[in-house]
């Protein structure tokens, strides 16, 4: 047997989504018509002290019927229980295969766990998601990936189910605390490395003030050209060019892995210290490091990302990024999830990507003691005689 399936999905950008005058949140996605059942929001806990009135009073107003789940945000409630907190509810009120789509209102975590469940109810049924992070509208937004946290490693278990309808809408961001929004821009960094100088000088010269605004576009330096709203949607897009054309991983080698190939196993020994964007970010640097050390990246360009790593609100490194052993242990886990390759992802230059295939324990061991150096506050910039050429070359 051989069967091929089309799948659509669209990323719909709204703006004030919870005044009941706009339609966007109660409608069905890609113009479905309604079942006879009520339809569940699972509501982040965080965004239901903020915005839960706003939420049930949006619903009230158009008379639609909805019944409500409130979980915990973080990696640590990631888990299994949590989904099936979700599909015992799906199942309590008799939700639809299609007509009842449910939708999942709150940051990463949330998303993941609904989507994770919506993809194993009756064996999928569709959902929509209406992120509420910077990270989530400029990351999760276009993925297709769902998943939870099982032993220790982050999202071990998972599926590929993206809902039909995602809905971003910056407004939502404008209240954030300033940390999530130096969280998401750590996924911003990230795609500006690999394929998107404009967007990195972009970070570079108005990052301070973009972060000030929580990318509202408020100030004189942001408020005529509308930098912010440039800004996500640049990374926006630059995910959903990568993804289109990879969306379900049948080839490893992805530069939208950059800054994730040491930074998952940090994140989870961390927790609940670090988010995900702090991780990545971390992770950014730390393949800064070891492509400069391999005479791909000038050793310039990498004193700029750390900078501006510093000018987003980030840390460009962390005491695990200076442990040797413990990030030879997680690519030894990476190497699993990409089929026995380790296939990383490394800037030639800033917006332009390489790949390869036989970093050393050695590296590892230098790479991590300039880390250390950078969580000092010190110059990454070391000796030129102490500079290491390394590798066979570039795996393209």
């Amino acid at each position: 047997m051989t069967a091929t399936r089309q799948v659509n999905y669209e990323i719909v950008e709204s703006s004030h989504i919870l005044d009941p005058a706009n339609p966007d949140l109660a409608a069905l996605p890609q113009g479905s018509e309604g079942g006879h059942g009520r339809r569940l929001v699972v509501i982040d806990e965080g965004v239901d002290g903020i915005l839960g009135e706003k939420i049930r009073g949006y619903f009230r107003e158009r008379n639609t019927p909805m019944d409500y789940l409130v979980l915990p945000g973080g990696d640590e409630h990631k888990t299994l229980d949590q989904m099936v907190r979700v599909a015992s509810r799906l199942n309590a009120i008799g939700t639809d295969r299609v007509g009842t789509p449910p939708i999942a209102f709150g940051g990463g975590v949330v998303q993941d766990v609904v989507g994770m469940a919506a993809s194993l109810y009756r064996r999928g049924i569709p959902y929509v998601r209406v992120p509420t992070t910077l990270l989530g509208q400029i990351d999760g937004s276009v993925s297709a990936k769902n998943g939870v946290n099982f032993e220790g490693c982050r999202n071990r278990l998972g599926t590929f189910a993206p809902p039909p309808r995602t809905l971003t809408d910056r407004t939502l961001i404008a209240t954030l605390p300033k940390r999530q929004i130096s969280s998401g821009m750590g996924e911003m960094l990230k795609m500006a490395l690999i394929k998107d100088a404009v967007l990195f000088e972009l970070l570079e010269q108005y990052g301070p003030a973009l972060l000030a605004e929580n990318l509202q576009d408020t100030g004189p330096l942001t408020g005529e050209e509308q930098l912010g709203r440039e800004a996500m949607h640049r990374a926006i897009t630059g995910m959903a060019e990568e993804l289109q054309k990879n969306l379900w991983e049948t080839d490893l080698r992805r530069i939208v892995d950059y800054g994730h190939t040491f930074s998952p196993a940090v994140e989870m020994k961390a927790l609940p210290e670090l988010l995900h964007g702090e991780a990545v970010a971390m992770g950014c640097n730390f393949g800064a490091v070891l492509s400069a050390r391999r005479n791909l990246l000038p050793y310039e360009q990498l004193e700029r990302i750390v900078r501006t790593t510093r000018n987003l609100g980030l840390e460009p490194s962390h005491p695990l990024f200076g442990d040797p052993d413990f990030l030879n242990k997680a690519l030894v886990d990476t190497v699993r999830h990409r089929d026995s390759h380790q296939y990383i992802a490394l800037p030639k230059e800033i917006g332009a990507t390489t790949f390869v295939d036989d970093v050393t324990a050695e590296e590892i061991t230098e790479a991590a003691a300039v880390m250390v150096r950078i969580l000092n506050g010190q110059s990454p910039v070391v000796d030129a005689a102490d500079r290491g050429t390394y590798g066979a070359g570039p795996v393209e």
